[in-house]
């Protein structure tokens, strides 16, 4: 007899997600005539980069002929690809790792979801709230959440408030964690943390030997000079964080999966016995059981992106989003919502007007302007009285969605 593993069945049957997308079809059989705009997208609309177009035309061709030919990618990847990532994203800011210390994964989410195996199923976690769902599902699988308790938090997760109360900066838990999620620029928020917040959390770290999983995925669009790319700007971070990478943000590589997560060898995690590990080997051989490195095609196509064509193709990607969450955010000040974040990342979090709840206001939303957006309660219980706007669309449809927000709140 096969037996399910039964903290799966702990994850609620109706996703949020899906749930959201009934709505929305809903809709659209009901109002037929009405032209829907979707601010509530997760993924980017943009098409890739041609810098990266050509070099994937290129390693095609190679992969024609027996001479080029690649087969599977080593483990930590191509060193081309790890060669253009330390000399392009770590060494100008005085940040030095060795090659064996940078794996190259199908994409940032798979890293995710994955690294928990490395880690024993009692260790205590802790997110900030709201928080990308991942992160906690991927350890209510495995058991290490604990169970869903009825006010939407799950039993052995701390949750950090990230509110308009305390700028968006969660304080310090007031006991030890085994493993902390953070996410600068954040997703669902749009917030950052500067240098000086950020170096409270590795101190904290250090002293109650806590596992920073530090999600790097939106750096590519900050725009302020003081907001650090990696948590590894900060010193002491490399014996207590790993950081997780993405093309998809920065370069539309959603649909061509490709990434990479540091492990510096100084990050350890201990057994029963106080003996030490060292993680990155560990992690070395748990991606050679779970899956493999992004194909040949997809780290030409990444290694293009450190080009100078690739490097403004870039710019220019995530700049254009940045612009249309410059407009929306400015098209919103003065109305009645509070909006945060559109600064340093392609979020906007807005608070629901009068107490109304994320649920509420987005099904208003939808039916009275015909505007998708996401309810904030979807990213966990502090998401409630929020709903997000993304700008990953094209300026057009966003200036409209503001048109007809504007309208509607007068």
């Amino acid at each position: 007899m096969a037996l399910i593993n039964e903290h799966f069945l702990k994850i609620p049957e109706s996703c949020f997600f899906t749930d959201i997308a009934k709505r929305v079809n809903t809709f659209r059989v009901t109002h037929p005539r009405t032209t829907i705009l979707d601010l509530g997208k997760e993924d980017v609309t943009l098409p890739l980069p041609r810098v990266s177009v050509e070099a994937m035309h290129k390693a095609v061709d190679e992969m024609a002929q027996k001479e080029t030919f690649h087969g599977y990618a080593p483990t930590h990847g191509y060193d081309f690809l790890i060669d253009a990532i330390l000399k392009n994203d770590f060494v100008p800011k005085g940040i030095h790792f060795d090659a064996n210390e940078i794996f190259i994964t199908p994409g940032s989410k798979e890293a995710i979801g994955n690294i928990g195996d490395l880690l024993r199923h009692d260790n205590s976690i802790g997110v900030t709230d709201p928080i990308y769902p991942l992160y906690v599902d991927s350890n209510v699988t495995v058991g290490r959440a604990g169970s869903l308790e009825k006010d939407g938090k799950w039993s052995n997760v701390v949750y950090m408030p990230c509110s308009y109360e305390n700028n968006f900066i969660p304080h310090l838990p007031e006991q030890p964690i085994d493993i902390i999620y953070l996410c600068y620029p954040d997703n669902p928020t749009g917030t950052v943390q500067r240098k000086s917040e950020l170096r409270k959390w590795i101190n904290y770290a250090i002293e109650h030997d806590t596992l920073i999983l530090f999600d790097a995925t939106y750096e590519a669009y900050i725009q302020d000079s003081d907001i650090p790319h990696s948590i590894y700007e900060i010193k002491g971070a490399k014996k207590v964080a790993i950081e997780f990478r993405s093309y998809s943000m920065s370069a539309g590589f959603s649909g061509l999966r490709c990434g990479y997560t540091v492990i510096p060898k100084e990050v350890t995690a201990a057994t029963l016995a106080g003996k030490r590990i060292a993680l990155n080997p560990k992690w070395d051989r748990l991606t050679r059981i779970k899956f493999s490195s992004a194909s040949y095609i997809a780290q030409r196509a990444a290694e293009a992106l450190y080009t100078p064509e690739g490097k403004k193709a870039v710019k220019e990607f995530t700049g254009y989003y940045m612009d249309n969450a410059r407009r929306m955010k400015e098209s919103l000040t003065g109305t009645r919502l509070q909006v945060y974040g559109g600064e340093n990342a392609p979020f906007l979090w807005v608070k629901t007007p009068d107490g109304t709840s994320s649920m509420k206001f987005f099904d208003q939303l939808l039916y009275e302007t015909g505007i998708i957006s996401t309810p904030g309660v979807g990213f966990g219980p502090g998401g409630e009285g929020y709903i997000q706007l993304t700008a990953f669309n094209d300026k057009r449809t966003c200036d409209e969605a503001m048109r007809r927000i504007r309208q509607w709140l007068k």
